[in-house]
């Protein structure tokens, strides 16, 4: 007969992604999500480690939210996980049934904890049933590296990404709001979604990255170029920037703002928020024989008033 661990790890090396479960139980912390001052460091405020476990699920490993289970012999569970163990206790194989383990969702309503970017400078005390919430909203949350030339985990503030960009990725920088660039390939008939560059500019005291790429939409070859902005939304749309490409007398002028680096290259792309070049313009900005990209695509950033 298989061994509890060995049951638990069987659960866990599913794939599945389970969020936590939204209940009226959870408590709504509104506007005071991310200012840290209404929810300072308070005295006295400690949470011993053996409670912390007694909160996580012995599958998931995940802190438990309403409702919580409880098997008939006091084993708790997370409710993404119950139904994963077809209604076994995963400690004990009994039963589990529908029994609600009400004692240990109100020891979690007594709790304040700490967020867990603490490290990265928050220093907010929350609720436990509102820290999930305030995690995903914390203006100190980390930031994913930008780079998009391959599937990157490396995370942190700005200036450890910036670092990061230039040291690890051999990221081109440049200071100054303006630009222009030249890009060149020798046969622009093989467009593949992995033909990309990434140019990062330093002005007005802040950080951007200029994305420029080949792609198909549909099945259509595409070029793009748009404007990522290092720091949260609400700063980025301080800022404005325009793109130009031309060639033989013509031009196409985008003008937009920049995305966060919150949102991922993807779904930039993917929404098709930037200057977007038909291949065939692309060829005839090249000019020559057409057989040869050569587009030199101009812009500059500026801050709003």
């Amino acid at each position: 007969m298989a061994s509890a661990n060995s049951f638990f790890d069987e659960i866990r090396n599913k794939p599945e992604v389970i969020d936590p479960p939204q209940s009226e139980d959870m408590l709504d912390i509104g506007e005071s999500v991310n200012d840290p001052t209404q929810n300072a460091l308070k005295p006295n405020v400690t949470v011993s480690s053996s409670v912390r476990e007694l909160l996580e699920c012995p599958v998931c490993l995940n802190a438990m939210y309403p409702p919580i289970h409880q098997c008939s012999n006091g084993h708790t569970l997370c409710s993404g996980c119950k139904p994963r163990v077809h209604n076994r206790c995963p400690t004990c194989r009994h039963e589990l049934g529908n029994i609600r383990c009400l004692a240990l969702e109100k020891v979690a309503a007594s709790l304040e904890l700490p967020c867990k970017y603490q490290s990265f400078g928050c220093v907010g005390i929350y609720p436990y049933y509102s820290k999930l919430k305030h995690e995903s909203q914390c203006a100190c949350r980390p930031y994913s590296c930008p780079y998009a030339g391959s599937e990157c985990t490396v995370i942190g503030d700005i200036p450890c990404l910036v670092a990061h960009l230039k040291d690890d990725h051999k990221v081109d920088m440049h200071n100054g709001s303006t630009f222009n660039h030249r890009y060149v390939k020798s046969n622009p008939h093989e467009v593949e979604n992995a033909t990309w560059m990434l140019t990062v500019f330093s002005c007005f005291g802040q950080y951007f990255c200029l994305h420029f790429e080949a792609f198909q939409l549909g099945m259509a070859p595409v070029y793009i170029a748009f404007l990522r902005f290092m720091g949260d939304d609400n700063e980025a749309k301080n800022y404005s920037y325009s793109l130009e490409v031309g060639g033989n007398g013509r031009k196409m002028i985008w003008q937009g703002v920049p995305r966060s680096i919150r949102d991922s290259h993807r779904k930039v792309r993917d929404s098709f928020d930037g200057l977007i070049i038909q291949r065939n313009m692309a060829l005839f900005f090249s000019g020559g024989d057409r057989k040869e990209l050569k587009l030199r695509v101009t812009g500059r950033i500026w801050k709003e008033q």
